[in-house]
């Protein structure tokens, strides 16, 4: 039996711009992608019975079927490449679900990265990045990982450098919001403001965090913070306590605030925790 042991990165939009809704019902987007160190540990074990087994810790309410990305990805490779060995996916949740993190599409990037080596199939990351587009449009920035603009449904990638470091704080409040159902009910003609997105890239490539916090605004607010105030709430508390900007990341509910230091955004965890805002708070960084 072979086994890997991995890890699948959330994410956060540092900048995210909706441009227009297409024909096909799907919208065309512009955001500035990063992963942080925020992880789910995910292992992978050959096994002489076929099929594949997902198993999750005791916090997990996620099914453990086909309908879970992580099962679904692992699914698609092995029946493509006619696989007869069986897989045992343990999945370990950190990253918070239905969060606006990508925690889902982390799992599923993760475990197409995993099977491609357990298995020796041999497909480069763009190759698997065709395949992981079909089960979700934030799966081939998963499997990139790091900084990069995000255009198109979210697949067409350009990689940047990396932002300057700073300490991110991440809370969500106890609710979930579907992303589907945030994007039906986004407006455009409502939206007033549009983040600077190649401003942010200008300030990301000349190592300016400040200019970079300042650009910092998701469209996706105007829909998930009037219907969830909670999120606006937590945002404003990590502008009080000094970030350098908050915002809501991908369709929300979580809230992150980028800080210059430790102590800050500690002072701020404490806060937020105090007001009965948020029981999943993280301190993390970029990775």
């Amino acid at each position: 039996m072979k086994e890997m042991f991995l890890r699948a990165h959330g994410k956060v939009n540092l900048g995210l711009d909706v441009v227009r809704r297409r024909e096909d019902g799907y919208h065309e987007v512009r955001m500035i992608m990063q992963t942080v160190s925020l992880s789910d540990r995910i292992r992978l074990e050959t096994r002489k019975e076929p099929g594949i087994l997902l198993t999750l810790g005791k916090n997990s309410h996620l099914p453990c079927d086909a309908s879970n990305l992580a099962y679904r990805a692992a699914d698609l490779l092995m029946k493509e490449f006619e696989i007869r060995e069986g897989l045992l996916i343990e999945l370990e949740k950190h990253i918070p679900v239905a969060a606006g993190m990508a925690g889902g599409s982390a799992d599923a990037a993760t475990v197409l990265y995993g099977v491609n080596r357990l298995f020796d199939l041999g497909l480069s990351l763009k190759e698997l990045q065709e395949r992981g587009v079909k089960l979700g449009a934030d799966i081939p920035y998963c499997l990139m990982r790091g900084c990069a603009l995000a255009e198109g449904i979210g697949e067409k990638l350009t990689r940047l450098p990396p932002p300057p470091s700073c300490i991110v704080l991440l809370a969500k409040p106890p609710i979930g919001v579907s992303t589907k159902w945030v994007y039906q009910n986004l407006d455009l003609g409502k939206v007033q403001s549009h983040p600077p997105i190649d401003r942010q890239i200008e300030a990301i490539k000349n190592g300016d965090l400040k200019e970079l916090a300042e650009g910092m605004e998701n469209v996706l607010e105007s829909v998930t913070i009037p219907a969830h105030p909670e999120s606006g709430r937590i945002r404003d508390v990590m502008k009080e306590e000094g970030a350098l900007n908050a915002m809501m990341s991908g369709s929300g509910p979580t809230v992150f605030g980028l800080f210059k230091t430790l102590e800050e955004a500690e002072k701020c965890r404490d806060k937020i925790r105090e007001e009965g805002l948020a029981r999943e708070i993280h301190v993390t960084s970029f990775t």
